[in-house]
């Protein structure tokens, strides 16, 4: 069984300061049904967003960064924008054979591969759709699709639409439908002027834009009022050509005379909630029409729409499915798993279940920590120190989980406000949210059973009274927290361990974790870019493959 790579390397259309068309271009490795490497390209150039595989790629391969064999078959993924991927030398280069379609299989392609400029060969290649591609990347993380499931992608653009949906029966596929028709509410997102205006954000930033605006409507109301008005008025999608029709509408039907620019005020805050609920209203009433329509039993949803956590968490409680099920990599950096998931369960293959620690390059696994490193990190935790942690392997996509992230008291306001706003130089409305061992979980919740996806810190939860003091830290204006929940040591044996003995030492249960990097900067990867982003965001110390260090800024200042 020959390995597989699969890559994810689309080209732009152009070349900007920021990501435009495509984004967080990805590589994987899958050998004997396991996978062996997998790289997000922006952990490896330190730009984030990076869309730039094909002036990369053959570097990675020359210098033996990837562990590739002779002999391999190739699978890319597309774009909207395009199809086929050339490398800065032309030495790795795939077209496609016919126009791509969506369908529930991928397409053969022809393909090129010199290991070295003076030997190439035509490779065994493949082209799979964006779209189908998506819905393959749960399966690393879950196993072959459950009998009976419905599988859905929703994002910016894939290749010939932003939402597709596919039936799973028989273990056969059946391409439901695909289109642009839900482009409007992703767009409330990523590409909505009156949305980029709300967030101070310049054009070109699409891809900051999404998680801050969904922090943001947190910290508002809606209403049916607020929601209509915008309905009406398109979403004023065009305020960047035309701020006067904004403000003259909203004295007309609001009374209000404020300033775009002033984020703090209310009205602004409220029209944030109104896109979230727009989105999720729209969304949910799509997903429970092709349930109807299927009758199935499960869902397994991607696409980078896939990490807005109060629709996620609304899709569980509707009870539409016997179980949800959404992967850490939902968004495009999640591209390639899918792919060589999809090709290698097209030849028949299972795909081990893997965790997401899965970012490799220039980091090493296993590692090795005692229990003096439990009982010096929880002392420093428990005085309201700030440290950094670059464990083992990173974490596939965008969501920090215990290995690369930031970690501090989750019972105190002041110290998460000087983790978001001062070390990492974040938006004041920006929310933390906190790890705990599922035994707590269950407890500030209230809940008798903690839903899994929560592992992967996608969902939010309502936080019972008696615990927000405990949490006043990660708890969101609207009194709920994106908990992320440690069940069994084998989540993450570091955190699991300090964080047991932190509620049996301090009482202390549960830490704030934000991802380790500063704004606009990608999450470390090296022990090297963890030591350097340290130094910068000014942490108290800082945990490399199980040993912890104090930083040396902080030496000279005692």
């Amino acid at each position: 069984m020959k390995p597989i790579l699969g890559i994810y390397g689309i080209q732009d259309r152009y070349t900007h300061h920021y990501p435009a068309y495509t984004h967080d271009h990805n590589l994987t490795i899958l050998e004997n049904g396991a996978i062996k490497q997998y790289l997000h390209l922006e952990r490896y150039t330190r730009r984030k967003n990076d869309n730039r595989l094909h002036l990369f790629i053959e570097e990675l391969i020359d210098q033996k960064i990837l562990d590739l064999q002779s002999d391999f078959d190739l699978i890319s993924v597309n774009s909207f924008v395009g199809e086929s991927f050339l490398s800065k030398n032309g030495r790795l280069r795939i077209d496609p054979i016919q126009p791509m379609t969506v369908r529930a299989q991928a397409q053969k392609a022809s393909a090129w591969f010199q290991r070295f400029p003076w030997e190439g060969k035509a490779h065994d290649a493949w082209i799979v759709s964006h779209e189908l591609a998506h819905v393959f990347s749960c399966i690393p993380f879950f196993g072959t699709f459950k009998e009976n499931s419905l599988l859905i992608h929703f994002d910016g653009g894939a290749s010939l639409g932003n939402f597709s949906a596919f039936h799973f029966k028989n273990n056969q596929l059946h391409l439901l439908e695909y289109h642009w028709e839900l482009s409007h509410l992703s767009k409330l997102f990523n590409d909505n002027a009156l949305s980029f205006a709300l967030m101070k954000a310049e054009p070109g930033e699409h891809c900051s834009v999404p998680g801050k605006l969904m922090g943001y409507a947190a910290m508002g109301e809606s209403s049916e009022q607020l929601e209509s008005w915008l309905i009406e008025n398109n979403y004023f999608k065009d305020v960047w050509n035309d701020q006067n029709s904004f403000y003259e509408s909203a004295l007309e039907n609001f009374d209000w005379n404020g300033n775009l620019n002033e984020n703090n005020d209310f009205f602004l805050m409220n029209i944030a909630a109104a896109f979230q609920s727009i989105f999720q209203q729209k969304i949910l009433k799509k997903i429970t029409e092709l349930q109807e329509q299927t009758k199935t039993d499960y869902l397994y949803y991607t696409g980078g729409c896939a990490l807005n956590i109060v629709t996620n968490s609304a899709l569980v409680r509707s009870n539409l499915f016997k179980d949800v099920f959404i992967p850490p990599a939902c968004n495009d950096a999640g591209l390639s798993l899918g792919a060589v998931a999809y090709l290698n369960w097209s030849k028949g293959n299972k795909t081990q279940v893997s965790s997401p620690y899965l970012n490799d390059i220039g980091s090493v696994q296993p590692f090795k920590y005692n229990d003096g490193t439990i009982v010096k990190v929880a002392d420093r935790i428990a005085k309201g120190d700030i440290i950094g942690i670059c464990n083992g392997h990173g974490e596939a996509g965008p969501r920090a989980l215990g290995n690369r992230s930031i970690i501090a008291r989750a019972d105190d306001k002041q110290l998460a406000k000087k983790v978001s706003m001062e070390c990492k130089g974040r938006e004041w409305f920006r929310p933390i949210a906190p790890i705990m061992l599922e035994r707590n979980a269950r407890k500030v919740t209230g809940q008798k059973e903690i839903h899994h996806l929560s592992k992967y810190m996608l969902l939010d939860f309502k936080i019972k009274e008696e615990y927000k003091r405990a949490l006043e830290g990660v708890i969101h204006k609207n009194g709920t927290a994106r908990i992320q929940t440690l069940y069994t040591e084998n989540d993450n044996p570091f955190l699991f361990d300090l964080l047991d003995y932190l509620e049996r030492q301090f009482g202390i249960i549960a830490l704030i974790n934000t991802s380790f990097n500063k704004q606009g900067e990608p999450i470390v990867q090296t022990t090297v870019d963890a030591v350097i982003a340290a130094t910068q965001m000014k942490l108290d110390g800082l945990i490399l493959n199980g040993n912890y260090q104090t930083l040396k800024y902080e030496l000279e200042n005692n």
